[in-house]
């Protein structure tokens, strides 16, 4: 059967070995990137090491980012995402490392959205299992795993967005009343302060709201 042709990426890979012991972690991370596409855990498990051992000076780099770069030729945010996505499956899901060929690992963009889900997008609990059983356990595609997950989000957010909308109507309807009260200076005197307070804690929730939206500042 004809080989197929490799890209310039397996070749700087295989030149890079043919220099290195075998036997040397720098050589075992470079096999486990040239067989990446195969299976992710071993490189993201490799991976983890080099970043937190800094096994990349000592191999000529300045910063991690630049030997995953440089070296075994993935993006910072590829490397990201295998690292954090291992991470995950060793606290929450150690079983999954332990598969074997037959039932490989799901793909770790899947890992990824879920420990997002999780811990960055704060889904709920129903919202986190079903999409737990879809990865880890149903196996389902990265598009499904990426749907699912866009939706949730959507749904998040217009939540968030009607909230804040009748936040703001209140904080009107609070100020409106209280611009009425003003006009009348013998009528609701005990409850004056308690409108105050409303409106307060109303400008403060609407604040927030709106912070959440912008997101942080760089």
């Amino acid at each position: 059967m004809e080989m197929s042709k490799q890209t310039k990426g397996e070749q700087h890979i295989e030149q890079l070995m043919q220099n290195l012991d075998p036997g040397s972690e720098r050589y075992r991370v470079l096999d486990s990137a040239r067989q990446f596409k195969a299976s992710w855990v071993e490189l993201g498990e490799q991976l983890v090491t080099v970043s937190r051992d800094n096994l990349f000076s000592e191999w000529g780099y300045s910063t991690f980012e630049e030997y995953c770069s440089r070296e075994i030729r993935i993006r910072k945010q590829t490397a990201a995402k295998l690292t954090l996505a291992f991470g995950y499956l060793q606290r929450k899901e150690p079983a999954v490392l332990d598969r074997d060929e037959l039932r490989p690992a799901p793909d770790y963009r899947s890992i990824d959205l879920l420990r997002r889900a999780e811990e960055e997008e704060e889904f709920s609990e129903k919202e986190c299992h079903d999409l737990r059983q879809a990865v880890i356990e149903e196996g389902r595609s990265l598009p499904t795993i990426q749907k699912r997950f866009r939706e949730s989000v959507q749904s998040r957010q217009s939540l968030q967005e009607g909230e804040k909308q009748a936040l703001k109507a209140a904080l009107s309807s609070a100020k409106r009343l209280e611009s009425l009260l003003a006009a009348l200076p013998e009528t609701g005197q005990e409850i004056r302060p308690l409108l105050a307070d409303l409106i307060r804690e109303l400008g403060t929730a609407v604040e927030l709201h709106s912070q959440v939206e912008a997101g942080p500042e760089e």
